[in-house]
């Protein structure tokens, strides 16, 4: 399995709402109201994309993923590294899953 290693962040002075805005379109948002009578799961783009979120801002994804992923990021004026990297047996489990059914965000 191929995978790239993506390293990002928005451009520093970047305002808390739209850091907020970010987050929530890239890995999505649980949501609920009436003081959680109705809970819900509002998509992102990373519900779609097999995955793992090693630290803030570093992901792993497979390669064939990785460009719609940049796209995103850099739609959003993301700073933004990539490098190939070898997956670990633990990276390679949680790659294969199936991302859900959704395709949050497309």
């Amino acid at each position: 399995m191929r995978t790239s290693l993506l390293v990002f962040r928005l451009p520093p002075g970047t305002p808390n709402r739209e850091l907020g805005k970010f987050v929530k379109k890239l890995y999505g948002q649980e949501t609920s109201s009436w003081s959680g009578k109705y809970s819900y799961r509002r998509p992102g783009l990373l519900d779609g994309v097999a995955h793992r979120k090693l630290l803030r801002g570093v992901l792993i994804v497979q390669e064939r993923d990785a460009e719609r992923v940049l796209k995103f990021l850099r739609d959003w004026k993301a700073q933004v590294e990539v490098r190939s990297v070898r997956p670990n047996e633990e990276d390679v489990r949680i790659l294969e899953r199936i991302p859900s059914a959704q395709g949050g965000g497309r």
